[in-house]
């Protein structure tokens, strides 16, 4: 059970983490983020999957047992994004754009994260309870 819950905890973390270049996320909205903000542009390097393999390298060789929930939870926030219409650079520097029609903060995407959010806690509980939905 602890196990589950600390996979959980890490994958939320994660989500958040591709959106500290930008004042307005939650974690970029801190104080700490701030210097780094000057340096790099919202949805380049950390909305790169060159940056998501450095971290595995990192956590490789510290914290391997957190790798997958931290590349799940990364990795979907990286999906997620790539959905929008300003899309992202998956493999930042280089110039490739992968982007949808979704626009960021509309009604579309509000309809789209419910829907994920009521699959994972759908996910959640029946992990919790060890019920099988498959």
């Amino acid at each position: 059970m602890e196990n589950k819950v600390i996979f959980v905890i890490v994958a939320l973390i994660a989500t958040f983490i591709p959106d500290i270049d930008t004042k307005f996320s939650k974690l970029g909205k801190k104080k700490v983020f701030r210097p780094l903000q000057f340096f790099v542009s919202h949805r380049g390097f950390f909305h790169s999957f060159i940056f998501l393999g450095l971290i595995i390298l990192l956590f490789l060789l510290f914290l391997p047992i957190i790798i997958f929930p931290f590349a799940l939870g990364y990795s979907s926030h990286l999906l997620a994004d790539a959905f929008t219409i300003q899309g992202i650079r998956p493999f930042y520097p280089f110039k490739t754009r992968i982007k949808g029609k979704i626009k960021t903060g509309g009604r579309l995407e509000i309809i789209v994260f419910v829907c994920f959010l009521i699959t994972d806690l759908l996910l959640l509980s029946s992990m919790m309870l060890n019920i099988s939905l498959i």
